[in-house]
């Protein structure tokens, strides 16, 4: 299985039969080599309703046949659009082809702006935990700390955790490093950082005051091997 991140909170997971992506932000999004117009994606994975991580799914989805599966309001309004969607809600738990998705808690929000301005509320936020090919991988979605996530790092052996440090929307470098202390990854790979000037924040020096497991700094575009 090869894992990649492409900016943002854009990841994509391929696997011996399926190419999966999540939150894939690309159109407007600078930092990204991805394009909308020719990315695999069998499936989508939607952490929330935010513009910076619905993304391009709608053009990507329609053009690849794609299952979005997401949290229940998302995936309704994003059936509303056409697309064929699988709605899941928070704890929640369900085997696909390509193997295991929960989602967990997080403590954001969750809305979508249309192009006139109108917010469509999306339901909750959450984060992602996906077990496939005997790995397991945590997108932590958008959150601040919430001590719950010392619980999921002991009822799960977290291969790669994927933990947000822009500060500002969501947890910033301090709060991330104990969240990474608290999930117990073997390796945690910061992600949601210098996408926009609010967000700035040093990548390396996060990785290297990481504790538990190794903290790895995965440039636009670099792979991984689980």
């Amino acid at each position: 299985m090869k894992v990649s991140y492409h900016g943002h909170s854009v990841v994509a997971i391929e696997t011996n039969q399926m190419n999966l992506l999540i939150d894939p932000f690309l159109s407007g999004n600078e930092a990204c080599d991805l394009d909308p117009a020719s990315v695999k994606a069998d499936v989508i994975l939607l952490t929330h309703g935010h513009n910076d991580h619905v993304g391009d799914t709608v053009e990507i989805a329609k053009r690849n046949h794609s299952l979005v599966i997401a949290l229940n309001e998302l995936a309704v309004y994003l059936g509303q659009q056409g697309l064929k969607t699988h709605g899941m809600n928070i704890g929640g738990a369900y085997t696909f082809d390509f193997g295991t998705v929960k989602f967990t808690q997080a403590f954001h929000s969750s809305s979508y702006e249309e192009p006139d301005g109108t917010f469509v509320y999306t339901g909750m936020p959450g984060g992602i935990l996906l077990t496939i090919e005997g790995k397991t991988i945590y997108h932590v979605g958008d959150t601040g700390l919430f001590s719950d996530l010392k619980l999921i790092g002991e009822q799960n052996d977290i291969d790669l955790a994927f933990v947000p440090i822009g500060d500002n929307f969501t947890m910033g470098p301090e709060d991330a490093l104990i969240a990474a202390d608290w999930i117990g990854a073997k390796m945690v790979v910061p992600v949601h950082y210098n996408t926009f000037p609010v967000i700035k924040q040093d990548p390396e020096a996060f990785a290297s005051r990481v504790k538990t497991g190794e903290g790895k700094v995965m440039k636009i575009g670099d792979t991984l091997e689980l």
